[in-house]
C-alpha cells in the first residue's frame, strides 16, 4: 500500500528524473510562463555547447542557437495555444572549417500541473546523426551535384565524394576503386597476397573528422589489401550494400585476418559500418566505406538511403571520368606513336622538339611536328595542329602527318605543299562525314618551312598558324609579319610563301598556339613571354626547349603544346 501511494505521489521517480538530467541522450529544456529557462539537462549542453549556467533564467533567444527569434516565437506560440510542435529542425553550428551545421530534431509541448494550470514549455531534442533532414534530402543530393564530379579526374572525383560525406553521414569515409578504373598503374592481379590479404582496390579518396585521416592504412593511390573473407569482398562479389550497425572486433572473425585494421578500429572507437558498391552503367567501379567513431549513433536505413543517393550521383561522375581517362590514354598513346621519336637536322641544322599534352580536362589534341630531309641538304620543318581533342583528332593528325611527308618528297615550294595538303584534308573530311555523320567536322593549322643551308634562307608558308619566332645572332627576338593564310579545310585562297634570311647563329622556333595563348591574357603577352625565354642562354636546344615550356602559366596546359627549335650549323 505504501508503495502504491509513493508511486502515485511520484516519489519513486526521483532516481529516474536524476538520470534524465545527467545520463539521458535526449536533450531537455523547460521555460516558465515568462519564457525564462528554469531547467535543462546535460545532454542539451553537450549537443549545442551552451553551458547550463548560461541558459538558466534566460529567454529562448538567449539560450538557443540558430534562428533564435523564430524559436522564441515558436515557444511563445506553444505556450499560448497549447498545440505541440514536433520534428522541428534545430541546427547547431559545427567547428570552424566544417561545411555544414549539425541537425537535430526538436519538439515543443506545453506543461501543466495536476490542476491543469500552465507551467511552461518543454523542449525535447533528439540527435539526427549529422545527416540532412529527410525533407531536405533532395537539396542535399542537389548540393552533391555541384560539389562532386567537378572535373573529369577520377581521383579528384573520389576525393570529392569522401569530402562531401564527412561529417554529413560519417566520421570517416574512404572511396576505393576497382580495376575497372585503371589509373595507369600495375594491374592489381599481378600483385600477390600480403599477410593473408589480397589486393582488390586502389584508394581513390579518404576523409575524416580527424586532420590527416589517421584512421586510414593507405594513402590515395595506394593499393588496398583486404581479407578474402570480409565485408569488402562481400560487397564486391554481390554488388549489394552492407549495413553493420555495430562493429565488434571481438566477434567479427574476419578481423582476425586483418590485425592492422582491427587495431585502427579499437584505437579510434569505430563502432558502425556501412559499405556501398559504387556502380554505374553496369560497371562496378569500387566501394564507398562509411564509418562512425565520435558520432555515437549507429547507421540505420535512413543513413543508407541518403548515402546510396549520394554515391549513385558520384558514380555517374566517376564513370564519366573513367571513360574520359581511358579515351585520353588511348589518344595519347596513338599520338605519341605517330610523332617522331627523335628529330634529326643532319648537316643543315641543330634541331630539338618538345611536346606537352593538354590537361585531363581538355584532353589530348592533334598537335604534330616533323623534320624532313630534302635534296641538296635542305631541311623541311613542320608544325601542325588539328583543332579538337581525343582519338579522332589524334588519328587525323597522323593522316595529315603522313600526307605532308608524301608531299615533301615532291620537293614543292611551301605554299604549294600547303595547297595540296588543304585539298587532301578536305577529301579526308568529306570521307569521314559520309561514313560517320555524327562525328563533328574538324579544321587544322600548319606551318611548313624549308631551310637552305647554302643560302641561309628559310622559305615558309602558314595555314592559319601562329608565325614563328626568330632569335637573331645579337640576342634580339622578333615574330616576322607573314601572310597567315586560312586554316586547312577551307579551300578558298592560296598560301603565299615568304623568304627569311637566317644569318649564322639565328634560331627559328615553330610552335602551336597552346604555347602562347591563355584564356585570361591577350596573346601578345604569351608571345612576349616565349620570345624572352628563347633568348636565354642554354647549353643545348633541348635545355632551351625545356626552359621555354617551363614558362607556361599552368602545367599541364589547357591545350596541347608543341615547340620545334632549329639553329643553322
Amino acid at each position: 500500500m505504501e508503495s502504491a501511494e509513493s508511486a502515485q505521489s511520484g516519489e519513486e521517480a526521483g532516481p529516474a528524473l536524476r538520470a534524465l538530467l545527467t545520463d539521458s541522450v535526449v536533450g531537455l529544456a523547460v521555460w516558465d510562463t515568462d519564457l525564462r529557462c528554469i531547467w535543462v539537462n546535460d545532454a542539451l549542453a553537450r549537443y549545442d555547447g551552451i553551458p547550463r549556467e548560461q541558459r538558466l533564467g534566460r529567454r529562448p533567444r538567449e539560450s538557443l542557437t540558430g534562428d533564435t527569434d523564430e524559436l522564441e516565437a515558436l515557444v511563445r506560440r506553444v505556450l499560448t495555444t497549447g498545440r505541440c510542435v514536433t520534428g522541428r529542425e534545430y541546427r547547431v553550428p559545427t567547428a570552424v572549417g566544417k561545411r555544414r551545421d549539425r541537425a537535430f530534431s526538436a519538439s515543443f509541448l506545453r506543461l501543466h500541473d495536476a490542476e491543469g494550470r500552465t507551467l511552461g514549455v518543454c523542449m525535447v531534442m533528439l540527435v539526427v546523426t549529422d545527416r540532412r533532414w529527410a525533407g531536405d534530402r533532395l537539396a542535399t543530393v542537389s548540393e552533391a551535384g555541384t560539389r562532386v564530379g567537378t572535373t573529369l579526374d577520377v581521383m579528384r572525383t573520389a576525393q570529392e565524394l569522401a569530402d562531401f560525406t564527412v561529417p554529413l553521414i560519417a566520421d570517416y569515409v574512404t572511396v576505393d576503386l576497382t580495376e575497372a578504373v585503371r589509373l595507369g598503374e600495375e594491374p592489381l592481379d599481378r600483385l600477390g597476397p600480403s599477410q593473408g590479404r589480397v589486393p582488390k582496390f586502389r584508394r581513390g579518396g579518404r576523409a575524416s573528422v580527424h586532420a590527416g585521416a589517421p584512421e586510414s592504412l593507405w594513402h590515395r593511390g595506394e593499393v588496398v589489401y583486404v581479407p578474402e573473407t570480409s565485408p569488402f569482398m562481400q560487397v564486391l562479389s554481390s554488388g549489394r550494400p552492407l549495413l553493420q550497425p555495430l562493429i565488434d572486433p571481438a566477434h567479427d572473425t574476419w578481423l582476425a585476418h586483418d590485425p592492422a585494421r582491427a587495431a585502427k578500429i579499437r584505437e579510434f572507437g569505430m563502432h558502425s559500418l556501412l559499405i556501398l558498391p559504387v556502380h554505374a552503367r553496369g560497371v562496378l567501379l569500387g566501394v564507398a566505406v562509411f564509418v562512425r567513431t565520435s558520432n555515437p549513433t549507429p547507421f540505420d536505413e535512413n543513413d543508407q538511403l541518403l548515402a546510396e543517393e549520394l554515391v549513385a550521383r558520384a558514380a555517374l561522375s566517376l564513370d564519366n571520368a573513367r571513360r574520359y581517362t581511358r579515351e585520353r590514354n588511348t589518344a595519347l598513346a596513338l599520338q605519341r606513336s605517330l610523332l617522331p621519336r627523335r628529330v634529326h637536322g643532319g648537316t643543315a641544322m641543330e634541331v630539338a622538339a618538345r611536346y606537352l599534352p593538354a590537361d585531363a580536362e581538355e584532353g589530348v589534341g592533334g598537335d604534330w611536328f616533323d623534320v624532313i630531309g630534302l635534296p641538296g641538304g635542305r631541311l623541311a620543318l613542320v608544325v601542325g595542329d588539328v583543332v579538337g581533342h581525343g582519338v579522332h583528332a589524334a588519328a587525323t593528325m597522323g593522316r595529315l602527318g603522313m600526307a605532308i611527308r608524301t608531299l615533301a618528297d615532291l620537293d614543292l615550294p611551301p605554299g604549294e605543299v600547303l595547297a595540296r595538303l588543304d585539298r587532301t584534308f578536305i577529301r579526308l573530311t568529306e570521307d569521314e562525314e559520309a561514313s560517320a555523320p555524327d562525328v563533328p567536322g574538324m579544321s587544322a593549322t600548319c606551318v611548313y618551312a624549308v631551310y637552305d643551308p647554302a643560302t641561309r634562307t628559310c622559305t615558309l608558308a602558314l595555314a592559319g598558324h601562329p608565325p614563328p619566332a626568330v632569335v637573331h645572332p645579337g640576342g634580339d627576338f622578333s615574330f616576322p609579319e607573314l601572310p597567315h593564310g586560312l586554316p586547312l579545310g577551307v579551300g578558298l585562297l592560296p598560301f603565299p610563301s615568304t623568304e627569311l634570311e637566317l644569318p649564322a647563329g639565328s634560331l627559328l622556333a615553330l610552335f602551336t598556339d597552346g604555347l602562347v595563348e591563355d584564356r585570361h591574357q591577350d596573346i601578345e603577352v604569351g608571345l612576349q613571354r616565349v620570345g624572352r625565354a628563347l633568348t636565354r642562354k642554354a647549353s643545348s636546344l633541348e635545355e632551351l626547349g625545356a626552359a621555354v615550356i617551363g614558362t607556361l602559366p599552368s602545367t599541364p596546359p589547357p591545350d596541347d603544346v608543341t615547340l620545334l627549335l632549329a639553329r643553322g650549323l
